[in-house]
């Protein structure tokens, strides 16, 4: 854990990092200070906004709502790549959140990703307290694209902050493992839509690899692959099946990560759903990646596969499987997205 970064670090921090900040109104005294402390601090949260138009954004992120008073966030991170610093001290943007996930987060000992989020924002640990939030700006329908200058500076954001506690001889923010998204603190969110934590995590980790003032080339920018899921009724359980995608994720010889989420209907509660990536080479398959369980749940059921770092041989096809083990025949795959980063 962690003091939080003085305002003043904050900002010499995202400027050391290549960022290009617009600071908002009376950002360093715009807070919820008022309802309880800001720290110490354990890591970093990642949202979308759900909203369009960078000035609109801004506002909104300010000044809150109704129901939610402004800020929402310490900084907005907007599709061409500026940071807006909205707040500094307590911001209303985790909400309640996991315990099991901030002790894992504290200790930075999970693995691929956090443990589920058990607990939402009603009933969760207070996450505004212990948490730097970026309010990134996206429709968040995994339509709306993240352009390349955004995601990176999404990227340079984080590794600011981590590189600045680590600066100070801080026990906290010295993995990139300190940055988690929303949906990975709190059973009743979603966010971020359109790219993984581990692939963003993946990112964050190689830039604090290199110095604050490191500008990759076009050579070391990953390639994005998020073609959707197509629907098929009717799918047989107790046999692995491959998800039909409306495009490819990767061909030929790359290393890779990234997730593919599936939305599967007509599955009995407690029944198991096992996933894995694989690939195919002239049309025969050559090797299966690890096999993740999941558990379907009373109604539809929502499951993924993540890879946080593999890698496609010359020459091969990188495709996702996935097989129903339970007592019904059969299911329904309703829809679901890729979401992939490779390098050549």
């Amino acid at each position: 854990m962690a003091v939080p970064l003085t305002a003043d670090e904050l900002l010499r921090a995202l400027h050391a990092e290549g960022l290009t900040v617009v600071e908002v109104g009376d950002w360093r005294t715009h807070n919820r200070n008022h309802k309880g402390a800001w720290g110490p601090v354990h890591g970093s949260l990642v949202h979308r906004t759900v909203t369009s138009g960078t000035a609109a954004t801004v506002a909104i992120v300010r000044d809150g709502y109704a129901n939610l008073p402004g800020p929402l966030c310490h900084g907005m991170i907007a599709k061409d790549g500026r940071v807006h610093l909205i707040g500094y001290g307590r911001t209303n943007h985790a909400g309640g959140g996991c315990p099991v996930v901030l002790e894992q987060v504290i200790a930075e000992s999970y693995g691929v990703r956090p443990s589920p989020p058990t607990r939402g924002n009603s009933a969760g640990t207070d996450g505004n307290k212990r948490f730097y939030g970026w309010e990134c700006e996206n429709l968040g329908d995994g339509d709306d694209p993240w352009p390349g200058i955004q995601y990176d500076a999404i990227v340079r954001a984080q590794a600011a902050v981590i590189r600045a506690h680590r600066a100070k001889g801080d026990d906290w923010g010295l993995e990139a493992k300190s940055t988690i998204g929303h949906l990975e603190w709190s059973s009743d969110k979603v966010d971020p839509i359109g790219f993984t934590m581990p692939s963003l995590r993946a990112d964050v980790a190689e830039r604090l690899r290199h110095s604050a003032s490191w500008n990759p080339t076009e050579d070391d920018m990953p390639t994005r692959a998020n073609p959707p899921v197509k629907k098929v009724a009717a799918r047989p359980g107790a046999e692995w099946l491959t998800v039909p995608l409306s495009g490819p994720m990767v061909n030929g010889a790359a290393h890779y990560s990234g997730t593919v989420t599936l939305h599967l209907a007509g599955i009995t509660a407690g029944a198991t759903v096992q996933l894995r990536f694989f690939e195919t080479k002239g049309g025969k398959r050559t090797k299966s990646g690890q096999i993740v369980e999941r558990v379907a749940t009373d109604g539809d059921t929502f499951v993924d596969v993540t890879n946080g770092g593999g890698h496609v041989d010359a020459g091969a096809a990188l495709g996702v499987e996935y097989a129903v083990f339970g007592d019904q025949a059969t299911h329904d795959l309703v829809s679901g997205q890729a979401q992939i980063l490779y390098w050549p």
